[in-house]
């Protein structure tokens, strides 16, 4: 019988790598194919992500997968949180993708709450207070390049802009989108009252698929440049979403601590806390996978 692989391509803010899995007697077992730096370069004056490089690292690692002889069956992409490119109407680039740690975000936050008071914003989305969080940095971009949300057509965050990369299709994960304090928790969807509150382009925003949705396969000039083709599974793109995920729990009575750039620390929950004393305390409702949320703190 022919042993199924399947790929997972996890990018951090240092590193990536692909991992090849397969079942053997109901076990999973893992192997290390590809590993490749990563670090945010300064570009006209702003910490970016070289996205073009890191899409060529995915593509170098999946040339590995054939060269050994393990043709994946499907694969799927995550990263950190937060950051994304916006496309224009011909699916370019707008910008740059302009990294978390970038200071452009600098007094956002009281841009936002001008619109929206920060109690307010938290009953909303339960997402904690991060000057990074894609909502600030929409800001960012709305006061000092407003040409680019009038450019721009889609909304891609890291991991959904490597996978319209290699399928063609555009599509926003939930898990990796709530970090961005744009989703409700109680819909599961984009806030839209939300985003036209701040004046952010409704069209941009992509409809939101849950981890485990297959994407589509890949393009034609994609599949001819690797030398073979497979499904793209949406996983939960937000790398602490995965991780939680792979906890080897399995009941609800467990807390988990992840580490890696940031260490996390939190529960597992079917239901948003977005009460006042959970905004007093920082902590934040992350998407998780199966529509939980991960009830985590930056520690």
């Amino acid at each position: 019988m022919n042993t199924k692989y399947y790929l997972a391509v996890d990018i951090g803010a240092s590193s990536g790598r692909h991992m090849l899995s397969h079942l053997e007697n109901g076990k999973i077992v893992l192997e290390e194919i590809y590993r490749f730096p990563n670090g945010m370069i300064e570009k006209n004056g702003h910490k970016v992500w070289d996205v073009d490089q890191l899409f060529q690292e995915i593509l170098t690692g999946m040339k590995k997968c054939a060269m050994v002889g393990k043709i994946p069956y499907s694969m799927g992409i995550d990263t950190w949180a937060v950051d994304f490119v916006l496309l224009d109407e011909n699916d370019e680039r707008i910008g740059d993708a302009v990294a978390y740690r970038d200071r452009r975000t600098e007094d956002m936050d009281r841009k936002v709450y001008e619109f929206i008071p920060e109690d307010d914003l938290y009953g909303r989305t339960g997402i904690q207070k991060q000057i990074f969080n894609t909502i600030y940095q929409l800001m960012a971009v709305k006061k000092k390049h407003p040409e680019y949300l009038e450019q721009a057509e889609t909304l891609l965050h890291v991991p959904d802009y490597f996978h319209f990369l290699l399928t063609g299709q555009k599509t926003c994960e939930y898990t990796e989108a709530t970090t961005g304090q744009l989703v409700s928790p109680i819909t599961k969807d984009w806030d839209y009252e939300l985003i036209d509150m701040l004046g952010y382009p409704r069209k941009m925003f992509q409809k939101l698929i849950m981890p485990g949705t297959g994407i589509g396969h890949l393009s034609d000039k994609i599949r001819e440049e690797v030398g073979f083709d497979l499904e793209v599974v949406a996983p939960a793109t937000h790398d602490t979403g995965s991780a939680v995920l792979a906890v080897p729990a399995n009941d609800d009575d467990f807390i988990y601590i992840s580490s890696g750039t940031w260490s996390l620390m939190g529960i597992e929950r079917k239901e948003a806390d977005c009460s006042e004393k959970s905004c007093e305390m920082n902590f934040t409702n992350e998407g998780g996978y199966a529509g939980r949320f991960r009830y985590l703190k930056n520690i």
